[in-house]
């Protein structure tokens, strides 16, 4: 049996962070029922329409989960969204502005005093509280403010990650904490708070650099796709067919054997400008001439069959086709199939390993399932025709 199974989440949601959160919740067996805006849903399915006209994102993210429709502002659907909150909900998660849950009676404080087991999840971009508080928080806007631009790119222009990083940390920590919670809560009887902030996640991830620029040290230099600071680590160009291999040394067994297999240059190993990861980070624009140099009449494939010979590290830079196909998630069995509004959708299995395999189910169109979850809490048709016709949901 899946280990979440039986447990219901009721998530007001949008865009990536908390979406992200709570599909992982439902991988593990739990029931999601997302609140929509009627009409409109989470605004992330209007982000684009690449995958068969639905939005990449929100196919990413919102797999296995139940569409609501509420206008939450609305009070008889104000009224609905209480009694589902109290009467079906083990854990609420939301990721509305700074306030807007605790206006509609959905604070901890509010429910605990209800309900006492209730978890409830708060995603935002800063926290509950600080000067930062109500400061409008985006994905972009949180790695620059949490100092991971200033560290990606090139010498001469700073880079965000490809990914959205800083929703997909503070999703993973909502994630990891609500888990914890739960099995606190087999304990105690009493469920939490969570208070998951964006800047608090990405700087968490971010905290190798900030380390290494500690006590007003240099912060480690931008580098491109090379490492900033073990070397050589990062892409290398092939002369002989104009590819690229990347690849990474970590110690100094591996940099001797470089030197005498990939280079054919034992000598270079005691070179004094190249002794340790230090010298070689000094140096990297020396060495990298002559790692150029060497690979200048190999092909790609070449310099990867002399890397598995030296055991070196290494992989190729892959396009996001080249993930479609990739090899090994294919020999792996890691891609299914599951349901979607627009038909059957491709989707990588959550990493790890399951006994029972995890909860794969479709994407649900928006308000798919408002009228079955209303008959749960005893509305009879008339009832929700009066709930449509006074456009509360």
């Amino acid at each position: 049996m899946q280990p979440l199974k039986g447990l219901t989440v009721v998530t007001l949601e949008h865009a990536i962070a908390a979406p992200f959160a709570t599909r992982q919740l439902a991988d593990l067996g739990a029931r999601i029922i997302k609140i929509e805006r009627p009409g409109v849903g989470d605004f992330a399915r209007g982000y684009d329409s690449r995958v068969r006209g639905l939005a990449s994102h929100f196919v990413w993210t919102n797999r296995s989960k139940e569409s609501l429709t509420l206008d939450v502002k609305h009070p008889e659907a104000a009224k609905v969204l209480q009694r589902l909150v109290l009467e079906k909900a083990d854990v609420v998660v939301q990721n509305l502005a700074p306030g807007a849950a605790a206006r509609l009676g959905l604070g901890y404080d509010v429910l605990a005093g209800r309900k006492p087991s209730i978890i409830v999840c708060d995603i935002s971009g800063y926290g509950a509280d600080g000067p930062y508080r109500d400061k409008k928080a985006y994905d972009l806007l949180i790695q620059s403010e949490a100092g991971f631009v200033s560290v990606t790119g090139t010498p001469d222009e700073p880079c965000k990650a490809g990914p959205s990083i800083a929703d997909i940390a503070a999703g993973m920590y909502a994630y990891t904490n609500i888990l914890a919670a739960l099995l606190q809560r087999g304990q105690t009887g009493r469920g939490q708070h969570i208070d998951i902030s964006m800047l608090e996640s990405l700087a968490e991830w971010t905290s190798y650099p900030l380390y290494y620029a500690f006590d007003g040290a240099p912060p480690p230099p931008r580098t491109g796709a090379a490492h900033a600071t073990i070397y050589p680590y990062g892409p290398f160009p092939t002369g002989a067919d104009g590819g690229s291999v990347m690849l990474g040394l970590q110690n100094e067994r591996e940099w001797v054997s470089f030197c005498d297999k990939v280079l054919l240059q034992p000598e270079l190993a005691r070179d004094p400008r190249f002794t340790g990861n230090a010298k070689r980070v000094a140096e990297r624009t020396a060495l990298r001439q002559l790692i150029v140099e060497t690979f200048a009449s190999l092909t790609a494939a070449q310099v990867v069959e002399r890397l598995e010979t030296a055991q070196i590290a290494n992989a190729r830079v892959n396009t996001m086709q080249d993930v479609w196909d990739h090899p090994q998630l294919k020999a792996r069995g890691r891609w299914r199939e599951i349901g979607s509004p627009a038909g059957a959708l491709p989707a990588m299995l959550p990493p790890g390993t399951w006994n029972d395999g995890p909860r794969m189910d479709p994407v649900p169109a928006l308000g798919e399932h408002t009228d079955a979850i209303l008959r749960e809490l005893g509305l009879g048709d008339a009832d929700i025709r009066a709930l449509r016709a006074a456009e509360a949901v």
